[in-house]
């Protein structure tokens, strides 16, 4: 038992002295740097979705 607690106890140590925190600029600048990749991730899947649907839509009506 004495090891767990010696790792909480290490872990806390580690977060509260070591790690360096990001600011809040820094943080809401990451959060935004996210938001529109993933936008633009988004829009690129639908995108090709899109088309693949479509082109397989063309294509049962050629052969059906």
């Amino acid at each position: 038992m004495s090891k767990i607690a010696a790792y909480f106890k290490e872990s806390y140590n580690e977060l509260v002295h070591k790690v360096s925190w990001p600011s809040w600029e820094e943080l809401q600048s990451s959060v935004v740097v996210v938001m529109v990749a993933t936008l633009i991730i988004t829009l690129i899947i639908f995108a090709m979705d899109f088309s693949f649907q479509s082109f397989m839509n063309l294509f049962y009506k050629m052969i059906g």
